[in-house]
């Protein structure tokens, strides 16, 4: 079948490699973007100068009508959507839990994991036998990210329960579901966390003694696409240097 595959946040960092890799792996590859439409495009045009197939759809994944909108608009201009990549997500200012307010930690279950089910879901709707999920955690699914982000780390761990959960569901029908659980990679969620530094300064106590690089963590997403996966659903693959 043709490969076509949505990848939510891929405007930057993580997402953004993804959808570049993906295309260079002949996807044709749908880059979902919230506010950031230029730097989508930008990726956009880099899959096209290679000779791949893309498209930039807005849609806010955390709201149900437009998610649906976002899968029928990538089918009419790619074709059945085949797979997924759950990468949107949000990050607000290192704060230790006394002192996140309810606003902040609704918005963060909103962006993180409301968006991961709805999208599971319309794909589980949709999918073909030969499918495939791929849901980003984090390592503070299981570190809890104490004084940090711990609703952060609280969505995440709900995303690894749902990967586990949706994985079961879905494997008699053909469809895999896997997650990867990135650690201190280089990206700018770092900066929306009030310290743009944290990889330089956490990185060197890793074992690897080193922060990791978007296209490292894509590289595993990829993998877990592919059907050199084929025996693999329902695992959550660290990416972490072995934190």
């Amino acid at each position: 079948m043709d490969k076509v595959v949505i990848v939510t946040g891929a405007s930057r960092g993580i997402g953004a490699e993804t959808a570049k890799l993906l295309a260079d792996r002949h996807y044709a590859v749908c880059v979902n973007y919230h506010s950031r439409a230029e730097r989508a495009q930008e990726v956009v045009a880099r899959i096209r100068a290679a000779g791949g197939r893309a498209v930039a759809l807005q849609a806010d994944v955390s709201v149900e009508s437009e998610v649906i909108r976002l899968f029928d608009e990538a089918e009419q201009a790619l074709g059945p959507v085949t797979h997924l990549v759950n990468n949107a997500g949000v990050l607000f200012t290192q704060s230790p839990l006394a002192d996140i307010d309810l606003a902040r930690f609704n918005r963060v279950m909103q962006v993180n994991l409301t968006s991961c089910f709805l999208c599971c879901r319309e794909a589980a709707r949709r999918f073909a036998p030969g499918g495939a999920i791929v849901n980003l955690s984090s390592v503070a699914a299981r570190l809890g990210a104490p004084f940090e982000y711990v609703d952060y780390a609280a969505s995440k761990g709900a995303i690894e329960s749902l990967t586990k959960g949706l994985a079961a569901e879905l494997a008699a029908q053909g469809i895999r579901v896997n997650a990867v659980s990135p650690g201190l990679i280089y990206t700018e969620i770092h900066a929306d966390g009030g310290e743009p530094g944290r990889v330089d300064r956490l990185g060197p106590l890793l074992p690897m003694k080193r922060g990791g690089q978007p296209e490292e963590v894509a590289n595993a997403i990829v993998w877990l696409l592919s059907d050199e996966a084929s025996y693999v659903t329902g695992s959550i693959l660290d990416v972490a240097g072995g934190r």
